[in-house]
């Protein structure tokens, strides 16, 4: 069973993001566990691939570093067994049609059950493709979770009465990023989910400020996190470990206070 609606027992939660092998395999198992240490109710795990096009440069460049490390989807598996050896936080696979695809769906998704991989997200697969690995990836307990783009108006609602796990909310147009400002209208993308499912609703793309996180929760279910802290990883490299968990510390207590 998915352990993702444990992410939002509690309230608000805080999802964060990293690159699988950036800067290698044992430190990406260590920054797992030290961000659930320091608050992260969620962890999305990219899986390295060569074209990302949801990506913006800061996550390109990661996946590069990885790549360059020799990680393989297999090696990804492994630092999710890892985890799990000690951690039974929920994990999220971010990655692209084309990995999965390759490494074959039922191979893949069995993987996931195996090992406990609660939820997967591909941003180049449009919901109306997704029956290509529905059925496999529901049979293994494997949420697929769906992305609402500010794009989306009317499938909005679509998308939302089929989602699984929670629903990943974009605040912004484009790729992944820090921006300084959010102007997307959040609530009423939240406003059109809630007529349809009470599944929860998170927001991703852009966020690194403890204010933003804090903005984005009080109108959803929590903030996604992603290249800020591979920001992080890109300065600090092996030794990123407390600038990491201050981070992830700061915007989990902004999230929290959103909820209170």
């Amino acid at each position: 069973m998915s352990k993702i609606k444990n992410a939002f027992s509690n309230g608000k939660a805080f999802i964060a993001f990293l690159t699988a092998g950036d800067p290698f395999l044992k430190k990406t198992v260590d920054y797992i566990l030290m961000m659930e240490e320091a608050g992260a109710d969620l962890v999305e795990i990219g899986i390295p691939f060569s074209d990302p096009t949801a990506e913006g440069v800061v996550i390109q460049d990661a996946n590069i570093r990885a790549l360059k490390e020799g990680m393989t989807t297999d090696d990804v598996f492994e630092i999710v067994r890892r985890v799990r050896e000690k951690s039974q936080i929920p994990l999220v696979f971010l990655t692209y049609l084309n990995p999965v695809f390759h490494y074959g769906y039922e191979n893949f998704f069995q993987k996931c059950e195996e090992l406990g991989v609660d939820g997967i997200i591909i941003p180049d697969m449009p919901y109306e493709e997704k029956g290509e690995i529905a059925d496999i990836a529901e049979r293994h307990g494997t949420d697929i979770i769906s992305m609402i783009a500010p794009t989306s108006k009317q499938r909005i609602q679509m998308i939302a009465k089929e989602a699984k796990g929670f629903l990943y909310v974009v605040s912004s147009m484009g790729v992944t990023g820090v921006r300084s400002n959010i102007e997307t209208d959040i609530p009423s993308i939240i406003s059109s989910i809630r007529e349809v499912t009470d599944i929860p609703a998170a927001v991703g793309f852009g966020i690194s400020t403890p204010e933003q996180a804090g903005q984005m929760a009080e109108v959803s279910d929590g903030a996604i996190v992603g290249s800020a802290i591979v920001k992080l990883i890109e300065k600090y490299g092996n030794k990123a470990e407390e600038p990491i968990a201050g981070y992830v510390k700061s915007m989990k207590e902004a999230v929290k206070k959103a909820g209170r």
